[in-house]
């Protein structure tokens, strides 16, 4: 009667599993290291006194925590108006025409109102002849203040 494969397998898996069972009780038997022998004519260990260190002792072992990646800096949301008050139509009026560069960006950050109301802004101070366009571009637009030159 022939073995299977299975039944060869079996067989096999359990003398491998018996060789290493032997391998590891025999290299126990006849490591130097282990015997009674070493470690009895060995005299103890003196325990040293760690230096003292100017940073304070670590409390506890243990696993250390993983580090979490920080979220950075969060921009707090700017609230502009996305329409003129008359204190703030005022002062377009009459400080924007004295920037030496007037943009929508600028606008906007100078004077806390919205992208699509700065562009219309300067449209108006342009009808009313107190910027002078300097560079126009699908992006972005530049101006400056007119000169009598």
């Amino acid at each position: 009667m022939n073995p299977t494969r299975l039944e060869y397998r079996r067989l096999n898996s359990h003398f491998v599993r018996r060789q290493q069972q032997q391998l590891i009780v025999s290299s126990a038997l006849w490591n130097p290291r282990v015997t009674k022998s070493s470690t009895d004519s060995m005299a103890p260990k003196k325990e040293k006194a760690p230096p003292p260190s100017s940073k304070p002792a670590k409390s506890g072992g243990g696993k250390q925590k993983k580090k979490k990646w920080s979220k950075g800096k969060q921009k707090e949301k700017v609230n502009n108006m996305v329409l003129f008050d008359k204190a703030t139509y005022d002062k377009l009026l009459t400080e924007a025409p004295k920037f030496k560069l007037i943009t929508p960006s600028i606008l906007s950050d100078r004077l806390r109102i919205n992208g699509s109301l700065a562009r219309k802004a300067i449209k108006d101070l342009m009808a009313r002849g107190a910027i002078r366009m300097v560079s126009a571009h699908a992006s972005q637009q530049i101006y400056t203040r007119a000169t009598n030159t």
